[in-house]
């Protein structure tokens, strides 16, 4: 069992959910990523955003269970229970 593929994974669920803000943000709203991040942020809305940017993590992780990288799925998931955290307090 290497644990850095578990590191490998929760870095992929990041990445990946900030990517898919980014793209509901610049394809879905008029403002770019910055501003839509601050605009979202002063509305209250910055969690609804993160959480929106959390659905290509369910893409990554049926992917990784599909090649067998159950190790990497897991960091994807540890990375989407952090995120679930961090909106519940954003």
């Amino acid at each position: 069992m290497n644990k850095i593929d578990l590191l490998y994974g929760f870095i992929i669920g990041i990445v990946a959910s900030v990517i898919g803000s980014y793209i509901f943000i610049e394809v879905f709203t008029e403002y770019t990523f910055w501003d839509g991040i601050q605009v979202m942020k002063a509305k209250g809305n910055l969690g609804k955003i993160i959480t929106l940017g959390a659905i290509l993590n369910l893409i990554i992780f049926f992917g990784l269970l599909k090649i067998n990288k159950e190790l990497m799925a897991r960091g994807v998931i540890l990375a989407m229970i952090i995120l679930t955290i961090i909106t519940l307090f954003v």
